[in-house]
């Protein structure tokens, strides 16, 4: 499966009144491992920052005079995310922003490139209900080092986001284990330990030999003759 980790920031805090992206950033992952590849520009907005939100990602307008516009970079984002589940905290926000941006361009919304969003403040809310939700306090809640996150960057905030939700989903990862087949050859079956961390080392399967199973049976047996026929595991294994 792969996922693309997505962050924005913004000229201010509603696309609805004009405002614009100025930086976007994708981090990719697939089948719960970072690639390592990114994406990741500044966006000429071709309009004034609110004071409000350079004091939350320190982006100036001088900083941002010459960068791209949105229409010179959106084909190669486009091409990133194309085919990926897009991972967005806050979706609504970002999303809104991704497709004024794209109606700008006579383009579709964003959902029409990807194979759909998932939003881990709606994942955090319900699994934490009352609590802050916000990134800084889901990585203080799971560990994660956020040190360095003294202003927002959408980079590193994608960063941060994929380590959230490893955390966050921890559980689903998958072991591979070395099983036989039915002609007795062994080969790989996955299967899905809680609470357990992606290993490359396979497992052993040791199947109980005959006299094992005959040894059980009998167990089995005398606590159904005890019990007068209440033996549940032996009903089961009858069924």
């Amino acid at each position: 499966m792969r996922q693309i980790f997505l962050d924005t920031e913004t000229t201010g805090l509603e696309h609805k009144l004009g405002h614009r992206i100025i930086e976007i950033a994708g981090v990719e992952m697939c089948d719960r491992r970072l690639t390592q590849r990114h994406f990741h520009r500044y966006i000429n907005p071709q309009r004034e920052i609110d004071s409000g939100a350079q004091a939350v990602h320190g982006i100036s307008e001088e900083f941002l005079a010459d960068k791209p516009t949105f229409a010179e970079i959106v084909a190669e984002f486009l091409d990133f995310i194309r085919g990926a589940e897009l991972v967005i905290h806050n979706a609504p926000f970002d999303v809104g922003f991704l497709n004024a941006e794209l109606a700008r361009l006579d383009l579709p919304p964003v959902d029409s490139a990807c194979q759909g969003i998932c939003d881990t403040l709606r994942m955090a809310k319900e699994a934490h209900p009352g609590k802050k939700n916000n990134l800084n306090a889901l990585c203080e809640r799971y560990g994660i080092d956020n040190s360095q996150r003294t202003l927002h960057g959408a980079l590193l905030d994608a960063e941060l986001l994929a380590d959230v939700y490893l955390a966050m989903t921890r559980g689903q990862e998958s072991l591979i284990i070395d099983l036989p087949d039915d002609n007795g050859q062994r080969g790989e079956t996955l299967l899905t330990i809680p609470g357990g961390a992606p290993s490359s080392r396979p497992l052993r399967v040791i199947a109980a030999s005959e006299q094992e199973i005959d040894a059980h049976l009998a167990i089995l047996a005398s606590i159904q003759e005890a019990s007068k026929g209440k033996c549940l595991w032996l009903n089961n294994v009858k069924e």
